[in-house]
């Protein structure tokens, strides 16, 4: 009785904690530019452990293996930014790219060009990305919601999309 997956006493009716994690991390992924920032680190986490290969071949490449790290290092910390500081997207992404082409010519082609792929990728999402107009909405409302100034004003009507050309 207690091994059979059917209504059992044990069922509350809730979601399994598994499914609400995930509904969470899904929300959380959507109100950010998870994508852009995801393939910044790679790009970053591939530009930077080029040079970080065995000593022997770092000792051989000496100071050149500096730029490497250091541009890796920021770009993994413009992907961590789109995704903790959304609201920085559009200079993290620029950032991301201009970086991402800068390690074509300054580290072994940029990760053997698969790190500046990532890198112009994943800028290219971050400065492309837009909130959703549900997370735009919610966050107004939270902030009218704050402001005790005054009655609460009621929200504006719908307005009707209209061609600027006039070919309607």
């Amino acid at each position: 009785m207690l091994l059979t997956r059917g209504g059992g006493a044990g069922r509350t009716g809730s979601p399994a904690p598994r499914a609400r994690r995930a509904g969470r991390f899904r929300r959380w992924r959507r109100s950010r530019p998870f994508w852009g920032g995801f393939f910044a680190l790679l790009a970053g986490a591939e530009i930077c452990a080029l040079p970080l290969a065995p000593l022997k071949v770092m000792l051989s490449q000496g100071v050149a293996g500096i730029p490497s790290v250091l541009m890796g290092v920021v770009m993994i910390v413009m992907g961590l930014s789109a995704w903790f500081s959304p609201q920085h997207r559009t200079l993290a992404g620029i950032l991301t790219t201009l970086i991402a082409t800068a390690a074509l010519v300054l580290s072994n082609l940029g990760g053997f060009l698969i790190g500046t792929l990532l890198g112009i990728l994943g800028g290219g999402l971050m400065f492309a990305w837009q909130p959703s107009a549900t997370t735009r909405r919610a966050s107004t409302t939270a902030a009218d919601n704050n402001d005790h100034s005054g009655p609460p004003t009621p929200p504006a009507p719908p307005t009707q999309d209209t061609d600027p050309q006039g070919a309607l």
